[in-house]
C-alpha cells in the first residue's frame, strides 16, 4: 500500500475514534443526566459541562487531522514510477508515522471519551442526591478529560519527525 494510504487513514482513524469517543462519552453523559434531571431538575444545566468535556474529545481528533493532513506533501514530479534514487525509507517512514499518530490519538480520545463519560455519569447522579458532591467529581472528569490532552501531544511528538519527500 502507498505511503499517502497510510497517512491518509492514520487522519481518517485519528478523527474518527475520537468522534466515536466523543459520541460514546455524550451517550453515558446524556442518559444519566436526563435520568437524575427527573429527580433533581436543578442539575441540567449544571452538568452539561460533562457533555462539553466529551466534545473537547472530538476537537483534538479535528485538530489533529488538520495537523496531519498539512504533512502529506506529493512529489514534485508526477510519474508513474519513482526514480531509483528516491528515498523510499523517508518515504514509508512518513506514511507509517503519520498512520501511528493518529491511530494513537483515536485510541487515546475512545478512552478519553468513555472515561469522561462514565465520570460524567457518576457526576450526574451524584449531584442529583447531593449537590455538595459536584465540584469533586468534577475534579475527577477533569482528570479523565487529560488523557485525551496526553494523547494529542504523543500523536503531535509521533507526527513531528514524518515527512514526505518531494524531490
Amino acid at each position: 500500500m502507498s505511503p499517502y494510504g497510510y497517512a491518509n487513514f492514520g487522519v481518517a482513524f485519528g478523527l474518527g475514534l475520537s468522534v466515536v469517543g466523543a459520541a460514546w462519552g455524550i451517550w453515558l453523559t446524556g442518559s444519566s443526566l436526563v435520568g437524575a434531571a427527573v429527580k433533581a431538575p436543578r442539575i441540567r444545566s449544571k452538568n452539561l459541562i460533562s457533555v462539553i468535556f466529551c466534545e473537547a474529545t472530538a476537537i483534538y481528533g479535528v485538530i489533529m487531522a488538520i495537523i496531519l493532513t498539512n504533512k502529506v506533501d506529493s512529489p514534485e514530479s508526477s510519474v508513474y514510477y519513482l526514480d531509483d534514487d528516491w528515498d523510499y525509507a523517508e518515504y514509508y517512514y512518513a506514511g507509517y508515522g503519520m498512520f501511528s499518530a493518529g491511530l494513537s490519538v483515536g485510541l487515546t480520545n475512545i478512552a478519553s471519551g468513555v472515561s469522561v463519560g462514565i465520570a460524567g455519569s457518576s457526576c450526574a447522579i451524584a449531584d442529583a442526591q447531593d449537590s455538595s458532591l459536584f465540584v469533586k467529581i468534577l475534579i475527577v472528569e477533569i482528570f479523565a478529560s487529560a488523557l485525551g490532552i496526553f494523547g494529542i501531544i504523543v500523536g503531535i511528538i509521533q507526527s513531528n519527525s514524518c515527512t514526505f519527500p518531494v524531490s
